[in-house]
């Protein structure tokens, strides 16, 4: 199984794609216009208005179909009668589905054969789904419903579908790539236009044949590159268009080129070609960068949260479900921490302490006190160090074990924290650090977790300013990369460290 670093890098390879929004114009596609694919975050396979419409419906149903086709085929296997509890079984597994595997890298290279990596992150995120199924039915009584011979059959052919299922559409994609195939020029041949270029490349289900650049700048200045020819000036470009058949025009001209490509925009108005515009805001920190709508005006995203529509739905269902679940089955252990802190200590059992919640506002977050100061992290506050003097002997087992965390399942539950997301830090440890590390606040936009990325990946404690950085880019490539997939990923990490975690002090 791949370590949750490794993991994010392979679903993360698109981190630092450019991004490409249409142009509003007479010659565009039915389907350009739409919320572009940025390529910022996990979830590689999502269609953009970049793909052909058949790999774009494939990227967005096969997993979930392939996993209910399964469910149905099991059940005419072992004969079971379809009631309707089955057909909500499916439904829900079907949309459960869709988010798990929203973050598996399957389909970046359709021409080439599946490694083992991408059948572990099949099995991986399979064994996500069938977590969620079972806890969900143990927590419903929903269970009780099904056939445990057609549940077992399911659970254990679905791995072996999806991966049958991915080497066939693969097979398919390859004998009909050429058929798909799109020309595209590009105008701009600086360094937007070149790593536009190369990024058309390398994604061969993208189905694209780059046939070089237009630039008024000769080509020692423009840098073009090797493989890909400088083609002509941007005047030559209607020609050239026209005469060749060309479908796709993406123009990744600078800003202080405007007049050039009004002139370009209008000359292009005898073509049928789709003309795509490349704009340059990458000196800016991108956080779910996108595309939408004001009342009817196109708009674009930098910085957002990625927590807006059906997300934020089901980010607070999974956190109210979640921490519900938690709390019925460990309140003995509460209440056995409770008393342990009471006989081992003098002082509160919990402690209380203010920090930084959504959108920088202040929140009251619990924690079981493990030390024998209470510091309320207004004006001042010392990060905990390896055996720190404060910290007493019944403490330092909960704060290795992370079991002084549990209280703020209270806060997650009024709303005011999320199972998974940044760690709050103290009020005073905001303010220090706001001011040494660029971007540190954006961290805000969401509420801040019991857990995080950036904990399972070894930053936790700390408060140097190495240590603070490493901190903050991991809570920042959280806010890029969401999906359901990860947060369960994390949780399941999480876990595991709780046994003994060398950063826990």
């Amino acid at each position: 199984m791949p370590s949750s670093g490794q993991r994010l890098d392979t679903i993360t390879s698109g981190l630092t794609e450019k991004v490409v929004v249409p142009i509003v114009s007479e010659q565009r596609h039915s389907y350009a216009g739409r919320s572009p694919n940025y390529s910022l975050s996990m979830r590689g396979h999502r269609p953009s208005s970049d793909d052909p419409p058949g790999i774009a419906l494939v990227k967005t149903v096969l997993n979930p179909t392939v996993v209910v086709l399964t469910l149905l085929g099991s059940s005419i296997v072992h004969q079971e009668l379809l009631s309707g509890y089955y057909l909500v079984l499916a439904v829900l597994t079907f949309f459960i589905t869709s988010q798990v595997f929203d973050d598996v890298d399957l389909y970046r290279s359709w021409r080439k054969p599946l490694l083992w990596k991408d059948v572990s992150g099949i099995l991986l995120n399979w064994l996500m789904v069938v977590a969620v199924l079972m806890f969900f039915g143990w927590a419903t009584n929903f269970n009780q419903y099904f056939s445990e011979n057609v549940v077992l059959t399911w659970f254990i052919a679905v791995p072996g579908a999806l991966v049958i299922s991915h080497i066939a559409v693969r097979a398919l994609v390859h004998r009909t790539s050429h058929i798909l195939t799109r020309s595209m020029v590009i105008v701009g041949a600086g360094e937007l236009g070149q790593e536009l270029a190369k990024k058309a490349q390398q994604d061969p289900y993208l189905c694209v044949n780059v046939k070089g650049f237009f630039d008024d700048r000769v080509v020692s200045r423009s840098n073009s590159a090797g493989s890909l020819p400088l083609l002509g000036d941007i005047q030559s470009v209607p020609d050239y268009i026209r005469a060749h058949g060309i479908n796709r025009i993406y123009i990744a001209l600078p800003m202080t080129a405007q007049p050039r490509i009004a002139k370009l925009l209008s000359d292009l108005r005898d073509t049928t070609a789709s003309i795509y515009f490349v704009p340059d805001i990458f000196v800016a920190e991108l956080i779910q960068a996108r595309f939408d709508y004001l009342n009817g005006m196109p708009v674009m995203a930098i910085c957002e949260s990625p927590f807006y529509g059906l997300n934020a739905v089901l980010k607070r269902m999974s956190d109210v479900l979640i921490a519900s679940v938690v709390v019925s089955v460990i309140w003995p252990l509460l209440l056995f921490i409770a008393a342990g802190i009471r006989l081992t200590s003098s002082g509160p059992i919990v402690f209380k302490q203010r920090r930084y919640g959504l959108n920088g506002e202040e929140i009251t977050v619990y924690k079981f006190r493990t030390m024998t100061v209470c510091e309320d992290g207004d004006s001042t506050y010392k990060q905990v160090t390896k055996n720190d003097s404060r910290v007493t002997r019944f403490g330092a087992f909960l704060r290795a074990t992370s079991l002084d965390e549990l209280p703020q399942i209270v806060n997650v539950l009024a709303g005011q924290m999320s199972l998974v997301g940044p760690r709050p830090h103290a009020v005073a440890v905001n303010e220090t650090y706001r001011k040494l590390i660029s971007g540190y606040m954006i961290r805000h936009k969401v509420k801040p977790g019991i857990t995080g990325w950036a904990q399972i990946n070894g930053y936790r404690g700390g408060d140097s300013l190495e240590e603070m950085q490493g901190r903050v880019k991991h809570d920042l490539e959280y806010l890029r990369n969401w999906s359901l997939g990860l947060d369960l990923w994390i949780i399941l990490k999480t876990a595991l460290l709780v046994i003994r975690d060398p950063n826990a002090y």
